[in-house]
């Protein structure tokens, strides 16, 4: 079989072939690594020539290593093994140097779309239907081919010379947002549908919704892919970029694409972190509901709780929680409440700060604490405030009228507190490599008569999704029976996912995220849950970089300008190296 022009081997093979001579006689330059990826960008700021065969030529007038590659790439000759990732990874410099502020553009044209589902099915509404107009719009402003898949699934192609094909998947739905609590420290009000960048000591950061889920990802792949087209290199496999559009509310569209499409073999998802996500929990919802109703006559001087929030979806750890309560006697009510909030707040500062804020109202107070707001796979990067308010409402020294809202708040204080790890309801358990089990309560609305508390629910190997479900329930009716309480209570619980951790594609990945950015680069876990688990072979491959925040379904979600640049850079070197991979496997 003759070998593709432009193919990349293994990494093993690729390193130990860098070692030798060219056909010219010359040895080649070492695969260029972080270092000198940054040395080169900082020569070339300002004076990056638009097409990549000059941007080489240039490079090579600094480091005469990399004239024969410069030439080759000139003349459009075939390219040894070495000097195709030397290449790519050059691509990907230039992608970066030449198209940061087109990418940071895109972004806020697309964060512009409040794509969040509402009360019609998704691909009849018109920001998803505008989204995929813009799409659309890039692609073909782009070379690139489209289609839309019935408002459910937008896919741009970039043909390769071959008949494979690889996916990359993201999506373009996004979650809701409390416009209240996007504030930053110095009192600035973000719009979170505007894309705005900040610069300061924290970093140069683009705030957002979507911001780094996903649909930074998706301008910065479009680019990618721009550039691997007008680069002029040979590209073996044909590239499939799908945008989802109901990924954060159960995958329906994909769905839906699957039964018309035949999907891709082999699959990037960009939805979850660096270095490349072989495992992930399995996502769940588990809801607890009371009758909004009185359940007995309320006790003299009792306080009644009228209102109850927290998140504004079930997969995000709430910025905010807040009660209203009403009383005969407001004022007393509020002198009693914040005394207690002091000493409350002394008394568990310790596990997370947190700040509570009693108002007094007319008929009573209204309470606010405010923790911080995380993934909520990821409850420990944030300070829930929903266990702390039903634990303060619980511990403050008020009598409660026995309504939903108060029965609500004594079944969030007795079985979660402020452990996320099941403890309390005695489910704890954890894998060696996919982490434990969590569960946190986020979300809190009236339904039908009833007040309904989920709690979003991660689960790692080591159990099965009808056995942690059958557990949940009977627990949370257990609990209930010993109190007195009739609770409805209902658990969907989706199962954990692990890859084999081998292969030349996932080796590819490792290696472009280890050179690029200088960081250790192995396979690793998640807590979130994707559409990797719809895909065939899918792995993630970023954005989140590893040891930070993952600001994904946070009020202030943002992306670092220093992450996309490597998102930028990594994405195109990924898709020209794994695009001519001889064996995905």
């Amino acid at each position: 079989m003759t070998p593709l022009p432009f193919r990349l081997a293994s990494i093993a093979a690729v390193l130990a072939f860098a070692g030798c001579a060219t056909s010219t006689g010359t040895a080649p330059a070492s695969p260029l690594k972080k270092p000198e990826l940054d040395q080169i960008a900082a020569q070339q700021q300002g004076r990056v020539p638009a097409s990549f065969a000059a941007f080489l030529a240039q490079v090579a007038q600094d480091r005469p290593a990399l004239a024969p590659l410069a030439q080759r790439v000139q003349r459009r000759e075939a390219l040894t093994d070495a000097e195709s990732l030397q290449a790519a990874r050059l691509l990907g410099l230039h992608n970066r140097l030449s198209n940061q502020a087109g990418v940071i553009d895109a972004t806020a044209r697309m964060v512009a779309l409040p794509t969040v589902r509402g009360s019609m099915p998704p691909h009849e509404d018109p920001q998803i239907i505008a989204f995929g107009q813009l799409l659309g719009r890039m692609a073909t402003d782009f070379g690139l081919q489209y289609r839309n898949v019935d408002n459910r699934v937008f896919e741009v192609r970039l043909a390769g010379s071959g008949g494979e094909e690889f996916g990359i998947l993201t999506h373009a739905d996004v979650v809701p947002v409390v416009a209240s609590e996007w504030v930053l420290e110095d009192g600035t009000r973000l719009d979170p549908f505007k894309l705005t960048r900040v610069g300061g000591p924290a970093g140069d950061l683009l705030y957002g919704r979507g911001s780094i889920d996903d649909k930074g990802s998706i301008a910065t792949v479009l680019y990618a892919m721009k550039a691997v087209k007008d680069s002029g290199l040979p590209l073996a496999r044909t590239i499939r970029l799908m945008v989802d559009t109901t990924e954060e509310t159960g995958g329906d569209a994909i769905r839906y694409y699957q039964q018309r499409t035949q999907l891709p073999q082999y699959n990037i998802v960009l939805d979850s972190r660096y270095p490349a996500v072989v495992a992930e929990k399995g996502t769940g919802a588990l809801r607890a509901g009371f009758a909004v109703g009185l359940a007995r006559p309320a006790a003299a001087g009792a306080a009644t709780i009228t209102a109850l929030a927290g998140a504004a979806s079930a997969n995000a750890i709430p910025q905010t929680a807040t009660a209203r309560l009403q009383a005969a006697d407001p004022a007393a009510l509020a002198s009693r409440l914040k005394a207690a909030a002091t000493a409350f707040v002394q008394q568990y500062t310790a596990q997370g700060k947190f700040a509570i804020e009693v108002a007094p109202r007319a008929d009573g107070v209204d309470i606010k604490v405010t923790g911080t707001s995380a993934h909520g796979s990821r409850p420990e990067e944030g300070v829930n405030p929903l266990p702390r308010l039903a634990l303060f409402l619980q511990t403050a020294g008020v009598p409660l009228a026995d309504n939903g809202y108060a029965q609500a708040t004594r079944y969030i204080a007795d079985l979660f507190g402020l452990d996320y790890l099941g403890n309390r309801m005695g489910l704890a358990y954890a894998d060696s490599f996919m982490g434990p089990l969590t569960a946190s309560p986020t979300l809190v609305r009236e339904n039908a008569g009833k007040v309904e508390v989920t709690a979003n629910v991660r689960m790692p190997r080591g159990n099965t999704p009808e056995a942690l479900s059958a557990a949940t329930q009977a627990r949370v009716r257990a609990w209930g029976a010993a109190n007195g309480i009739a609770v409805e209570v209902a658990h969907t619980q989706g199962n954990w996912m692990a890859r084999d951790p081998k292969g030349a594609w996932l080796a590819t990945l490792l290696n472009i995220f280890g050179d690029t950015t200088g960081l250790p680069a192995a396979p690793v876990s998640t807590a979130g849950s994707t559409t990797a688990k719809q895909m065939p072979n899918a792995i993630n491959f970023g954005p989140a970089m590893p040891g930070k925040k993952y600001t994904a379904h946070n009020a202030n979600e943002f992306k670092e300008v220093a992450d996309l640049d490597a998102d930028m850079q990594m994405f195109t070197e990924m898709l020209l190296r794994i695009g001519n991979l001889p064996q995905m496997q």
